[in-house]
């Protein structure tokens, strides 16, 4: 993507990761995802007053085939390691209070920087050992 504050890493193959830095704006809705994704992340900035109207969402079935997971940095700093599909390291990212990543495949890991806060958001329902292979990843020791 060319928009300012977003930014998006891939491996030779797929997306891995969106990434929306705490300094991002824009008037309006701006969606950062393909409609295909199973997560969908979107920015909006309304002026005093706007109406979303109300509505409901309808039951519409969906197939998920891997978990996405989307991460709000509340407070402090994580360093971030990407992996493809092979579990090979790709590269790393510093995320720091107000950031958002939107994790779309391959591995990650997490170190934190600074005693930090994050809220997480992913497809349910939950499954346990079954949603998480677990691999040894880099040695991160250097807090870049």
């Amino acid at each position: 993507m060319t928009r300012q504050h977003i930014e998006q890493i891939f491996d030779d193959y797929r997306m891995i990761a969106i990434i929306v830095y705490a300094e991002y704006e824009k008037e309006g809705i701006d969606f950062f995802t393909p409609n295909t994704f199973s997560q969908q992340l979107a920015y909006m900035k309304h002026p005093k007053d706007y109406k979303i109207g109300a509505h409901v969402h309808k039951p519409v079935p969906r197939n998920v085939k891997y978990t996405q997971e989307t991460l709000f940095i509340r407070k402090g700093r994580v360093k971030i390691n990407f992996y493809d599909e092979k579990k090979q390291y790709l590269d790393s990212r510093i995320l720091k209070t107000g950031d958002v990543i939107l994790l779309v495949s391959g591995g990650h890991d997490f170190l934190m920087l600074e005693d930090t806060e994050m809220i997480e958001v992913k497809q349910g329902p939950y499954a346990g050992d079954e949603d998480k292979e677990r691999f040894e990843g880099v040695a991160d020791d250097t807090g870049k």
